[in-house]
């Protein structure tokens, strides 16, 4: 490990990834979230933006506005835990000071279009003669390799390259799913291989690429869509609030919305018969055993009706109270009952992060260490807020060379 910042404090370089020097290029979603989720771990993230193009996101809504000054609670989502500094990778200067700052890091993260660090003269190669231990990390929608490397791509690329677009939503039409899962899949896949050139990085002292595409990450969460083809040449559809083989698992209508029911073991079965009071269809020899109950006839006759009866008789929290820990039942919430949910409190799956002197509230980090974490109280940055930081302190620019640099436009 190279020596760790000398202007953070010791408890800024706790946890579990304490001391890993993290450059982050990235802007939007899938760049960002993946620096975010090893910041959360203890890692020390540096925001890189053009000085005069920063992060778009810093646009995105939700916005509060406090001292005057608009807030994005989207930026501050997925920067939180970092540092920021400006930097004109297109300006001599600049590249020089990224390779300064490579030669002293872990770890570079980049979500641009394959071919962009190469035409700005700090690609892979470049970066690795300068630091041989360098872990770079390229996320992009179709990789670095393959015909369709160049090619633009945004989460809903990913989801219709990868499948799932063809395989979601209502029998008569397929549909996108309701979040960026092509930028989020790809931002965790690239999280997990870092942490893994890290470690052989530490071992052997060479780094090496991570190359992460987001319709492989896609592709990656298909579940049996891929082997059911291949073995079997049927091609998923989109199955609606079901699933395709197993039953009664889905979406069932109670008094004040809808609750997912799962109890398709012979077990939860006979726990659900039980605690609905249903002895008849507990002791019906018909729909005794799991393969029965599979049987599209009798799911049809028996099953789907029953568990439509036991459900639409009450609410959700009543069902949610009735079945406890005895078979999977769980309502369907909107966010609203998300965040008030106590049992994603306590998980510390809400927590505050302060950005431009505002407070929001946004998802937490879902790996927990026994150790801790570092997104609770965490805070995002203002654009370049660390400039004197990095380069004074840091890097040891002379105020002179660093007064140079900002009349120039490289900072």
């Amino acid at each position: 490990m190279q020596t760790p910042l000398p202007f953070l404090s010791s408890d800024a370089q706790q946890g579990a990834l304490g001391g890993v020097i993290i450059l982050d290029l990235t802007r939007v979603v899938a760049g960002p979230y993946c620096a975010m989720i090893l910041a959360d771990l203890g890692a020390t993230a540096i925001k890189i933006e053009h000085p005069k193009d920063p992060d778009l996101t810093r646009e995105f809504p939700p916005f509060r506005e406090d001292s005057g000054t608009a807030a994005s609670g989207f930026f501050a989502q997925y920067n939180r835990n970092k540092l920021a500094i400006s930097l004109d990778l297109k300006h001599p200067e600049g590249k020089a000071l990224f390779l300064d700052m490579v030669a002293q890091a872990h770890v570079v993260i980049e979500n641009f279009r394959p071919g962009t660090m190469e035409r700005l003269g700090l690609g892979y190669d470049v970066l690795k003669a300068r630091n041989p231990a360098i872990v770079y990390a390229a996320i992009s929608g179709f990789g670095h390799t393959g015909p369709n490397s160049r090619r633009p791509a945004y989460d809903s690329t990913a989801q219709a390259a990868g499948g799932l677009w063809s395989m979601n939503g209502l029998e008569e039409e397929p549909m996108r799913v309701g979040t960026v899962l092509g930028d989020l899949s790809a931002g965790m896949f690239a999280a997990i291989g870092i942490l893994a050139a890290l470690r052989q990085a530490e071992q052997s002292g060479q780094g090496q690429m991570v190359d992460v595409s987001q319709q492989d990450s896609i592709v990656a969460l298909t579940e049996n869509a891929v082997v059911t083809y291949t073995e079997t040449g049927k091609v998923t559809l989109p199955a609606g609030n079901g699933h395709p083989f197993v039953k009664p698992y889905g979406r069932y209508r109670c008094k004040d919305g809808y609750v997912f029911f799962g109890a398709y073991t012979d077990k939860f079965w006979q726990e659900a018969c039980r605690t609905f009071g249903d002895s008849e269809l507990e002791h019906d020899p018909e729909v005794a055993t799991m393969a029965q109950r599979f049987q599209q006839d009798i799911y049809e006759r028996k099953v789907d009706p029953a568990v439509r009866r036991w459900c639409g008789r009450h609410t959700k929290a009543e069902l949610e109270a009735m079945t406890g820990d005895r078979f999977p039942l769980t309502p369907i919430k909107g966010i609203d009952e998300v965040v008030a949910d106590p049992h994603l409190r306590e998980r510390d799956m809400l927590v505050p992060v302060n950005y431009r002197n505002a407070t929001f509230s946004v998802f937490g980090n879902p790996v927990k260490l026994s150790g801790g974490t570092r997104e609770h109280g965490a805070s995002a940055p203002a654009i370049a807020q660390d400039n004197q930081a990095i380069y004074l302190d840091w890097l040891g620019l002379t105020p002179e060379r660093y007064d140079g640099l900002r009349q120039q436009g490289v900072l």
